[in-house]
């Protein structure tokens, strides 16, 4: 259900290591340009020294203290679910929350993810019919990468995680949605091998971040006809995304992603429509003196 509109917000990010996190500026700056008190803090669990079995224990304390919401992020995307009173239809399909809206009914889940990596990777890399894709990730965001990739018509889409089974569960959902023979879980055996046949690769992993880094892929593997993406955008110039783009690869950055499943967040929590052009201008600014790779 849409949020009622409002004039002030209270809004909170909640995840490990997100002391450089852009969140808080693209949010407060798109309100102040429409005229909304808004207010966003970062609840870091490390610094806050809770672990996420306190995830139930922390929301509580956000809607009692007047929170209208909380974006959700690494490690707690998948881990909050028993913690919610409601999800909406995406975030049910992909067993993944990244925005929370506190409502008289109690906290309802959202999932932004599909929308931004979808929206993102259409605008910079166009059709995928028929390609072959490996996705490197399948919790939260790459529940919602997967599910964007078979969107945009990738043919066949390989799923690759340390957690063997959480691939092959998320593999099921997938065939259920877009048919049986779409998607697979491949082993680390099978990795090299998925690397080299793939049109398109995406990192949905924090792997590459600050708090890890190093990349998901070895370099040697990568040809300058594949594509590659990161969802990860601190630093927008992973390791993943200098060597493919040294390789020849079209390269996409999180960049893209974390601005529009903000501005859908933004949308949930205020009730107003954001401009998006504005929000993506200002993240440009934001990260004007960062090094970049190849983004269009």
């Amino acid at each position: 259900m849409p949020a009622e509109e409002q004039t002030r917000c209270l809004v909170g990010l909640v995840g490990t290591g997100i002391g450089e996190s852009l969140s808080p500026a693209l949010h407060e700056h798109e309100a102040d340009a429409l005229g909304i008190r808004y207010l966003y803090r970062l609840l870091d669990l490390d610094v806050l020294r809770l672990s996420p079995l306190d995830l139930g224990r922390l929301i509580r304390a956000a809607r009692d203290l007047g929170f209208t919401g909380l974006n959700v992020t690494y490690p707690c995307k998948q881990l909050v679910l028993p913690h919610l009173d409601e999800l909406s239809p995406e975030a049910r399909l992909l067993g993944a929350v990244n925005t929370i809206r506190f409502e008289a009914s109690g906290a309802t889940g959202y999932n932004t993810d599909l929308l931004g990596f979808q929206t993102s990777l259409e605008r910079t890399i166009g059709d995928l019919s028929g390609q072959q894709v490996l996705l490197l990730g399948t919790g939260g965001a790459g529940a919602a990468a997967a599910h964007g990739l078979l969107h945009l018509g990738v043919a066949r889409l390989a799923l690759h995680d340390l957690d063997l089974a959480r691939a092959s569960a998320l593999a099921d959902v997938l065939r259920q949605t877009f048919g049986a023979d779409r998607s697979l879980p491949v082993t680390a055996s099978q990795l090299r091998q998925a690397i080299v046949r793939a049109d398109g690769i995406v990192n949905a992993t924090p792997l590459g971040s600050g708090l890890k880094p190093g990349s998901p892929v070895e370099a040697d593997l990568l040809d300058g006809r594949q594509w590659v993406a990161d969802v990860v955008y601190r630093p927008l110039a992973t390791a993943l995304l200098r060597s493919a783009a040294a390789r020849g690869c079209r390269v996409v950055d999180g960049g893209g992603m974390a601005v529009l499943q903000a501005a859908a967040a933004f949308r949930l929590f205020t009730g107003r429509e954001p401009e998006v052009d504005r929000m993506l201008g200002h993240f440009d600014q934001l990260v004007a003196e960062e090094p970049r790779v190849g983004r269009p």
